[in-house]
Parts: C-alpha cells; sequence; structure tokens
C-alpha cells in the first residue's frame, strides 16, 4: 500500500523511463533524436503541438491488442522487458544454483508462474486453505484475525495498513491506515449516477457472480454473494474520501494510537488485529482519513458473519486471481482489462509472470539489471543535469515577482536540501528469509508480499532510513517523496526518448531535463510545497505567498477544466493540479538550464529545426501515444496524470518562448494571451 499512498501524495509523472543499454539494443528502439517521419507537417503546431510533433508516429502504430494504449513509452517497454527476460531466462535454465541463492528463487518464482500445466491441475487447491479460514469465521474477533493475516499477504480488505516517515516528524517511521476495501478502481465507480457508471457497477456485479460461480458456488447463490459485496463496497465508498479530497495532505493526518482508534471505531477488534500481524503495541498511529476508519464501525455492524465471508472471499478471489488456473485468469481480465480499459487481449503470460517475479524479487533482478545495463557514465552525466536543473531552478525562484523574500529564502534552503538518488541503491535488499518454492506459483506471490510486510512491520516506532529506495533499478517510473525532500531516478531513465547519448542537448534537455526539473517541481507544487526542507508537513509559506500562488494555479487549472476529449470530456485541473504544475515547472527549468549550459553559443538548426524548436519537440515526443476510448474515460476519472495529449497541448502554450519559437499566432486554436498564461515557477 505504501506505493499505491505514493501515487496520490508522492509520485510525479508515469514518465517513459526504460532499460539502458547501449550496446544490445535492438533497432526497434528509438535511436534519432528528433524523427521528422514521425511528425505530421500538414498540422499548425499552434493548433495541435501534440498532433504536430507525433501525428506520423500515431497514425503508423495502431494500438496493440494486449494494450489499452500505446506510445513511446510501451514501445521501450516492450525493448526492457525483453532485457529482463533473458535476465531471468539465463538463471531460470540454471540446474546448479545452490537452494536458497537469490538465483535459486529468481529461477524458481519465474519457473512456478510458466508452469501452467501444474496450476491447471491445482486449480483452487492452492488458495483452499484461505477459502476454509474464512468459511471458520464466527465473531468480530475471528473477522479482525482474517482480515490481519490476509494483509500480511497483500489482500487488504477494509483499509491499507502500511509504515511510513511521520508527516510531522519525518524522520520517523509510523504505522499508517488508508481507505480502501473497494474492487472497482475509486469511489466514483460506485457513487456516480451517470450511465456509463451504472453500466459499471450492473458488469461488476455480473463479474463478482462469475467469480463466485468459479470458486463452486451455484448461481443463486453466486449472485447472492455478488450483491453482497456490491453492497458492502458501496458502504465503504459513501464513507471514503474522493481522490480530490485525499490530495489535500493535511486533511489525510490523524494521530492517534491503539486506544484512540478502538474509541473511534469500537465495532473492528483493534487489539486482535494487531495481536495477530505481531505487533500488540503500535504506538503511535496516523488514520490517513479519520472519517473512514470511524465510518468501518457501522458498517461491520450492519452486515452478518455469512456477509463479511463473502466479502473477505471476494478479496482473496480478487487478489488471487491472476495467479490460479486460465478460467480465473480470464474473467479477471474480462472485467478489469476489456470492460474498464479496452484492451483486446492479455499480454502474453512470460510478461505477466516476468512482472510479478520482478515484483516479488525486485532488487534481486535490479542487481543483475544494472551490472549488465547501467553503465557508470550515465550516473555521471545525471549528477551534471540534475545540478544544472537546481541552478536554473533557484535562479528562477529569485526572480519570482510574487514571492517574497521571507519564502523565497526558504524555498532556496529546501531546492538546496533536496537530494538526489540516480540508477540504483547503494545496499541491497537481503532476500535470505524469504522462501521460494519450485512447484507453487501462488505461495511464491504470497511469500513475497509477507516478506515485504515484515520488513515494513520492523520499520514502525524507528528512525526513517533516508537511503532506502521505494522503487526498484528496472522499474519504469521516476518519484518526489515530500517526506524525504527527495527525486528518484531509476537505472532505466537513461534511454530514448528521455535520454539519448546521441542527441543535441536541445533535445535532451526538452525531455530527461523536463523530467528532472518535473520532479524538483514537485517539492513545490500544490501539495510538496506543504512540506519543509526537512520533509516535515509545516505552513512555512507566508499566508499572502500562499495566496497568490493559489491564484496562479487557477489560471492553469482552468485551461485543464477546459480541454476537451473524446468530445464531451474534460481533463480534471484540480485531481491533475500537481502534475501539470510539475510538467510546467519542468518546463521552464529545463529551458532555463538548456540556456545556461550554451555559455552564449548559439547551436545550428538541424532538419530546418531550430535548437529551441528541437527543445519543445523533445518533450511532445515523450508523450507520444494512442489510447483506446474505454482506458480514457477511465483515467480521466482516476488517474492525477493528465492525458499525455494534454501533457504536450496545454503546458508549451504558457511559455512565451514556445509561442515565438513556432511563430504562434493569435487565431490558432490553442493560443493564449498573455494575461491568460500561467506563469508559476
Amino acid at each position: 500500500m505504501r506505493k499505491l499512498v505514493n501515487l496520490t501524495l508522492v509520485v510525479a509523472a508515469i514518465v517513459a523511463i526504460m532499460a539502458c543499454n547501449e550496446n544490445k539494443k535492438s533497432e526497434s528502439v528509438m535511436t534519432k533524436a528528433i524523427d521528422t517521419t514521425f511528425m505530421d507537417k500538414s498540422v499548425n503546431p499552434g493548433d495541435d503541438f501534440f498532433r504536430y510533433v507525433n501525428g506520423g508516429w500515431i497514425d503508423n502504430n495502431p494500438i496493440p491488442p494486449e494494450y489499452s494504449q500505446y506510445g513511446a513509452f510501451h514501445v521501450l517497454y516492450d525493448q526492457n522487458q525483453e532485457d529482463l527476460k533473458s535476465l531471468v531466462m539465463e538463471v531460470s535454465s540454471d540446474k546448479s544454483v545452490q537452494k536458497g541463492s537469490v538465483n535459486q528463487k529468481i529461477r524458481d518464482f519465474y519457473n512456478s508462474g510458466m508452469d501452467t500445466v501444474l496450476i491447471e491441475k491445482q486449480g483452487i487447491s492452492t488458495i483452499q486453505d484461505e477459502l476454509d479460514a474464512i468459511a471458520g469465521i464466527q465473531t468480530r474477533k475471528d473477522l479482525a484475525v482474517l482480515t490481519a493475516k490476509m494483509q500480511m499477504v497483500g489482500i487488504n480488505p477494509f483499509f491499507y495498513f502500511y509504515a511510513s516517515a511521520d508527516k510531522k516528524n519525518s524522520s520517523m517511521e509510523i504505522a499508517n491506515f488508508y481507505q480502501g476495501g473497494l474492487g472497482m478502481p475509486d469511489v466514483d465507480y460506485y457513487t456516480n449516477d451517470d450511465e456509463r457508471s451504472k453500466q459499471l457497477r450492473a458488469d461488476y456485479l455480473d463479474h463478482l457472480t462469475k467469480m463466485f460461480i468459479l470458486v463452486g458456488n451455484d448461481e443463486g447463490t453466486a449472485r447472492q454473494n455478488a450483491n453482497t459485496v456490491l453492497n458492502i463496497e458501496t458502504d465503504l465508498a459513501n464513507i471514503s474520501k474522493t481522490r480530490l479530497e485525499r490530495r489535500i495532505p493535511e486533511e489525510n493526518y490523524f494521530k492517534t494510537d491503539l486506544k484512540g482508534v478502538g474509541e473511534i471505531s469500537p465495532a473492528f477488534d483493534w487489539n486482535t488485529y494487531f495481536s495477530t500481524m505481531g505487533l500488540p503495541d503500535p504506538g503511535d498511529l496516523n488514520l490517513g482519513q479519520k472519517e473512514f476508519i470511524a465510518g468501518i464501525s457501522p458498517i461491520i455492524e450492519k452486515y452478518s458473519v455469512n456477509d463479511w465471508k463473502a466479502y473477505l472471499t471476494w478479496n482473496l478471489l480478487n487478489v488471487s486471481a491472476n495467479y490460479l488456473s486460465n478460467d480465473f485468469v480470464d474473467q479477471n481480465f474480462e472485467f478489469f482489462g476489456k470492460t474498464l480499459s479496452g484492451q483486446q487481449e492479455l499480454k502474453p503470460r512470460w510478461k505477466r509472470v516476468l512482472a510479478t517475479t520482478s515484483a516479488g524479487l525486485g532488487e534481486a533482478i535490479g542487481q543483475l539489471y544494472v551490472e549488465k545495463y547501467f553503465p557508470p557514465e550515465s550516473k555521471e552525466r545525471m549528477d551534471k543535469l540534475v545540478e544544472n536543473l537546481r541552478i536554473a531552478f533557484a535562479g528562477r525562484i529569485r526572480n519570482l515577482d510574487w514571492m517574497s523574500e521571507e519564502t523565497k529564502e526558504k524555498a532556496l534552503a529546501k531546492l538546496k536540501s533536496i537530494t538526489v538518488k540516480i540508477g540504483y541503491s547503494d545496499k541491497w535488499k537481503d532476500y535470505s528469509s524469504m522462501e521460494v518454492v519450485p512447484d507453487n506459483y501462488i505461495t511464491n506471490v504470497r511469500s513475497a508480499k509477507l516478506f515485504e510486510f515484515r520488513r515494513d512491520l520492523a520499520k514502525i516506532g524507528k528512525p526513517v532510513d533516508k537511503t532506502e529506495w521505494g522503487m526498484t533499478p528496472q522499474t519504469v517510473n521516476a518519484y518526489y517523496n515530500p517526506t524525504n525532500n527527495e527525486i528518484v531516478f531509476p537505472a532505466g531513465i537513461l534511454q530514448p526518448p528521455f535520454f539519448n547519448k546521441d542527441a543535441d542537448d536541445a533535445v535532451n534537455y526538452g525531455a530527461i531535463g523536463v523530467v528532472i526539473g518535473h520532479e524538483m517541481t514537485h517539492g513545490f507544487d500544490d501539495q510538496g510545497r506543504k512540506y519543509d526542507k526537512n520533509g516535515n508537513m509545516t505552513d512555512w509559506w507566508t499566508e499572502e505567498d500562499a495566496r497568490r500562488f493559489e491564484e496562479k494555479t487557477k489560471v492553469l487549472g482552468s485551461q485543464y477544466d477546459n480541454y476537451v476529449m473524446l468530445d464531451s470530456l474534460n481533463v480534471d485541473g484540480a485531481l491533475t493540479m500537481g502534475e501539470n504544475i510539475a510538467d510546467l515547472g519542468g518546463l521552464s527549468i529545463a529551458y532555463d538550464a538548456y540556456k545556461m549550459s550554451l555559455n552564449g553559443s548559439t547551436p545550428n538548426s538541424i532538419d530546418g529545426l531550430s535548437d529551441d524548436q528541437r527543445f519543445y519537440m523533445g518533450y511532445a515526443q515523450v508523450w507520444r501515444q494512442s489510447i483506446r476510448d474505454k482506458e480514457l474515460m477511465r483515467r480521466l476519472k482516476e488517474d492525477v496524470h493528465s492525458p499525455g495529449e494534454a501533457r504536450v497541448n496545454i503546458p508549451v502554450f504558457n511559455l512565451d518562448v514556445f509561442i515565438e519559437s513556432f511563430d504562434i499566432k493569435e487565431g490558432d486554436n490553442l493560443y493564449l494571451l498573455r494575461e491568460e498564461r500561467a506563469y508559476i515557477w
């Protein structure tokens, strides 16, 4: 759950960050800095810059059936998967590895997932003990016991429990609760009354019914259990905060203790819950959403023991489906893949098993990965880029006309204090206590979850280890963590289209430079700005500066609110505010850093494109993508990131240099008058 919470509070852009392999990449990976055949020169850049840069590629690269969206990221993702597969296959074919070694665990984890003959033969027998335990529930105490045991292996009924830095004492780890318990992706799926939401609920009810049938219910019982689950989840949704409400850090923090949570939510047996997981005295607790934890109590009292058996059974099936026989896998994909996202077919099994193995033994595989694919010079070049961006950002802060000197001083101190992590951790996880067997895939998945849960539990009440990474080297992402005040770039970041060793600096600064600036800006977006240089949630802004900042962000938010997609849907400017601020800030900071790096020289044009044009095109091609209608509709509701098209077409039109470099004129579709532009960082 820690990563899930980070999606709301920490994570930066979901960026196309892939493997760095300068020696053995296939020709399918982009190596040309700006490929003009990917453009659509029939489009006026002032009418649709996204299409102008990416239209040719989009027209010639239809979405493969296994994807709900497809773009530059996915091309690299596929290559990254091939690289990881070669590493894992090399290990998995070695019969001489020593039992208990990391290589034995990688081999047996992956091979157990690929043994479909055995998995089909095993059927639901691999989860029968868990089904029996749920069937044996008699009391609320039993409910607390099963909730704790399920959470220890990655199944999270009701809520999520995890360790993370105390937001108001960022040097110490604290136990946290965060709302959960829903099978569909978000609260709005249960509460909205539009026709699509009603239809999705009907489809979800059918999916629940079919899953209960697969586990042995007759159709009548399955339908009854499905209705029970939907009713319980709807009640949980009605006491949940929306994604937008969860974006306000100070309103998602309430510190109490074991006695306090018992008083807030008395129907749940908290003492039994904590004792079951081996933490009888958890110390301080943060209730991420106090109202939700309080609201669980009357819901527990409302439903019978048999109702809770149905609910826990569904939670077990929902999390387990992808690791069971094909009938479960296919039914799970039917709803979550096809219905919700518009995917036409499952990814190949090896990709799915590889992703699970990489998640379960992330740093073990990561260690092999960096040895083969991450050259030391990549880290050195990133170090230089980051410092250039930090200098440029400091210059912009000093020149702000809306921020007081008092707040500027603190902002500069925070910027200076940002920790930068590049590539991989200096110390690897010890997987010696994690057992992996050769003949039970779901057991290995559970072992990996239990291993991480125990590691997490051991942190509670102890100092934060600020050397720890929240992502593995091979992860296709980057992030800013406000409580650590750190930006983190896994090894995969140094590959086109983000970083291209053969590209001109304009393109690299427009791509990797903007990513760096984006992550830095997260420390000063509408959420990150509420944490000080040490990562503590505190108000370090003057009241007037905060007011001016919010006025400026409203200008940007309005632009996204008014951006129409699929003819009648709009981007949610409030939900995506943090990412939008970071995109705009990243573009501004990276451009300044690029110009600073030139030392007054003027580069020659390439392919008839000036360096300024190539800078912005370098940014635009990062977000090259096509997306299925269902997936776009889903993401507009759930994702704190704007769609790629909006990420290109909105922020650049706020930048005077962009307007000038492409000769954008009043009357062009996306042109903004100077007084309509958002000037923030």
